[in-house]
């Protein structure tokens, strides 16, 4: 597996310790908001300003070692899932954020009829539900 320095070689960024702290903040999982990553990077290192997590996640989105998601009326969150173009499923209740695995099938959003002269590489989908917790206490208050 590739160490943070790497993966920022490889990609042409300047190897420093707020991108690692970032990458590895991100390595451990989740779909998080600038307001988490930055506690936790702060956790890692002395001193970091909001302003620089945002300018690092900016650049690992840029290279591809990061991805920005914005579901509708939600803050910016990022992840480290990359280069699969995998979709998410949203809670309605709490706002939870899971991975969905690429959706398959002939739906129009997947796979459009017209693209309107674009070339197509990716599709966004974003799902809509109640995580099973949301769920319970809805069960539980009716």
């Amino acid at each position: 597996m590739s160490t943070g320095e790497e993966l920022l070689r490889s990609k042409g960024l300047r190897v420093t310790r707020p991108r690692l702290a970032v990458l590895d903040v991100l390595a451990a999982g989740g779909h998080l908001e600038v307001d988490e990553i930055t506690r936790r990077v702060r956790e890692r290192l002395d001193s970091v300003s909001t302003q620089a997590v945002y300018d690092v996640l900016g650049a690992l989105s840029r290279a591809g070692l990061s991805r920005r998601i914005e579901p509708a009326g939600s803050p910016a969150r990022y992840e480290a899932r990359v280069g699969d173009n995998h979709h998410h499923v949203v809670c309605r209740g709490c706002g939870e954020i899971a991975d969905i695995d690429c959706t398959v099938g002939s739906a129009p959003c997947l796979d459009p009829h017209t693209a309107h002269g674009f070339e197509v590489d990716e599709a966004e989908v974003t799902f809509w539900g109640l995580c099973p917790t949301c769920q319970a206490r809805r069960s539980a208050d009716e």
